[in-house]
């Protein structure tokens, strides 16, 4: 008896299943979008350099080498904010990211060789606007990802406790940036995640790392 052959897919069928694993980076093509308002800054989060994230490719937590902006996931998942679940269908398709246009399920060899050039960075979308660009370069300064790995490595030396200082300051510095953006900007809480990527108490997670009492005191432990 002839076996059935597996049928090939060469078309989208409109499943849902890469929108369910997450939104797109954006691309500098997708600038365009974002000034003519059918994305939102409110929708958006910002991985920040030096920051560890999955790599889908490589299936692996690696450093951004760079700014990764990316649309939000619903609440509760991981699932991008524009996808509705019951039929199936994208709020924005007519005006969908390059990674959604380039996206083959069935054939990926177009999105890996596309997917980490021409990143969309903040400072494309906010370097004309000087009074933002400056507190997010101060964040920067505070909080980057290079001061908290170097920091995360120097926990089991003999630093360990100058090093679990040093992230907890700028956790603090973190957090109350954040705060003063709210009372003083006029920003609203769902646009700090764009503006300063997400909060370090959720990126130290990720690092394996969390901040506890030891001895009456906070300290970072692994």
């Amino acid at each position: 008896m002839a076996q059935n052959k597996q049928e090939i897919r060469t078309e989208c069928i409109r499943c849902g299943t890469c929108c369910e694993k997450g939104g797109p980076a954006l691309h500098t093509e997708d600038k365009a979008l974002i000034m003519a308002g059918h994305i939102h800054t409110r929708h958006l989060y910002t991985i920040r350099t030096g920051e560890r994230v999955h790599d889908n490719v490589s299936d692996c937590l690696i450093p951004a080498t760079s700014d990764i902006i990316k649309i939000k996931g619903k609440s509760q998942s991981w699932e991008c904010v524009f996808f509705q679940t019951a039929d199936k269908t994208c709020d924005i398709y007519e005006q969908r990211p390059q990674e959604c246009r380039i996206l083959k399920c069935w054939d990926t060899r177009a999105i890996e060789s596309y997917y980490q050039n021409t990143r969309l960075t903040r400072q494309d979308l906010l370097a004309e606007m000087a009074d933002l660009w400056e507190l997010i370069q101060l964040h920067e300064e505070n909080c980057s990802h290079e001061l908290i790995n170097t920091a995360i490595q120097n926990l089991d030396r003999n630093s360990g406790h100058q090093a679990s200082e040093t992230i907890i300051a700028a956790v603090q510095y973190d957090q109350a940036l954040r705060q003063l953006v709210i009372e003083k900007v006029q920003v609203t809480e769902d646009m700090l995640d764009f503006l300063f990527g997400r909060p370090l108490t959720q990126s130290l997670k990720t690092s394996g790392c969390r901040i506890e009492q030891v001895d009456g005191k906070n300290r970072v432990v692994k």
